[in-house]
């Protein structure tokens, strides 16, 4: 069985220059976990809910025993208040960052034509969960380790 027959035609996709909260729109409203990334009609990278979620970086949590004395009790509020603040700006720079600064690349492909068999082995040899798919330099799909469960569970006799 070739990649063709259980890949995802035309799927969805952003732009380099787009800001990653529109790919995290995306991932969101399509309930996928990646997008290959676009620049022009050439596949640059890809974009994935690990990417995104590894620029919330949260540090280390501390295991200091922290007892409030009277008067952090009245700071404690003051401190969460401007840590939050903080926070609220991160996640607003996050969003604004161009999905070039966060995709994976240089992107792993492969071609319509390879066996559904080569494309779980690169898979399996990059330890990534999903490839875009080319004919002659141009994505036309992608396929996902569950696109080839699916089509080796088709070799039985299911419907793919």
């Amino acid at each position: 069985m070739q990649v063709r027959d259980v890949m995802t035609q035309n799927p969805v996709t952003v732009r380099v220059d787009s800001p990653v909260r529109e790919a995290a729109g995306l991932l969101r409203k399509y309930h996928i976990g990646g997008l290959p990334v676009m620049d022009g009609e050439r596949v640059a990278g890809i974009v994935t809910e690990t990417d995104i979620l590894s620029l919330l970086d949260t540090g280390d949590l501390s295991e200091d025993l922290w007892l409030p004395s009277p008067l952090e009790v009245i700071e404690v509020p003051v401190r969460e208040f401007i840590n939050w603040e903080r926070t609220k700006r991160a996640l607003a720079d996050i969003g604004n960052m161009e999905v070039r600064r966060v995709m994976s690349s240089p992107v792993v492909a492969i071609d319509e034509d390879a066996d559904i068999v080569d494309a779980a082995s690169q898979m399996l040899h990059e330890g990534i969960a999903r490839l875009p798919v080319l004919r002659d330099g141009r994505l036309v799909g992608i396929v996902t380790r569950a696109d080839i469960v699916r089509g080796i569970g088709a070799t039985s006799g299911e419907e793919v």
